[in-house]
């Protein structure tokens, strides 16, 4: 689903409440029937960590590590071993086209490699919902079409779910659903 709305809309605060980061001013989010406004910060931690994927327009990757290296690190965190989120890194970013960049550190790749990589770690646990703000807001046109192009089989292929904010009409309008903010109110783009 596309979520387009100009500047100051809300699109981010919507993504972050939306993914457990920030109490809404009003309402209620439910995962599963729960109210998570009833849920410990340790449950809604879990819950980011094991069912909610994020992207965001800046790819936050650690500068430190190589990009399999910064695609192991939340599976190592949630119990996997070293050696089985070396495996699934790999596989990732080989299915992102990364094959042959594993071992290359964030400032070695291009703005549309460290994109991948971060749309790689956002779903290397394997959550069921992924929510992008902006994922190619930085990107140029080029490299944003094969980035979303890229997402969009990622998405298709895993079943996921995906709430995806952007300005590019041009992108959204190869999303299943639109929507946009209108008034405090989420509403269906027809």
């Amino acid at each position: 689903m596309a979520l387009v709305a100009p500047s100051g809309a809300g699109k981010s605060t919507l993504l972050h409440i939306a993914g457990l980061l920030e109490h809404p001013d009003a309402g209620e989010v439910y995962i599963d029937t729960v109210a998570t406004s009833e849920l410990t910060d340790i449950e809604r931690t879990q819950i980011r960590r094991n069912d909610i994927g994020f992207v965001y327009q800046f790819h936050h990757l650690l500068p430190e590590f190589s990009a399999v290296e910064n695609v192991m690190l939340p599976q190592m965190i949630r119990g996997l071993s070293r050696a089985e989120a070396s495996n699934r890194a790999a596989e990732l970013l080989s299915f992102l086209g990364l094959k042959d960049r594993l071992t290359h550190r964030p400032t070695e790749l291009s703005g549309g490699e460290q994109q991948r990589v971060a749309i790689a770690r956002a779903v290397a646990n394997a959550p069921r919902l992924l929510l992008a703000d902006e994922p190619t807001g930085n990107l140029d046109v080029h490299t944003a079409e094969r980035v979303f192009a890229t997402l969009s089989q990622l998405v298709r292929a895993s079943g996921l779910a995906a709430i995806i904010a952007t300005h590019n009409l041009d992108l959204a309008s190869q999303m299943d659903r639109r929507v946009t903010i209108r008034d405090g109110l989420v509403v269906e783009l027809t």
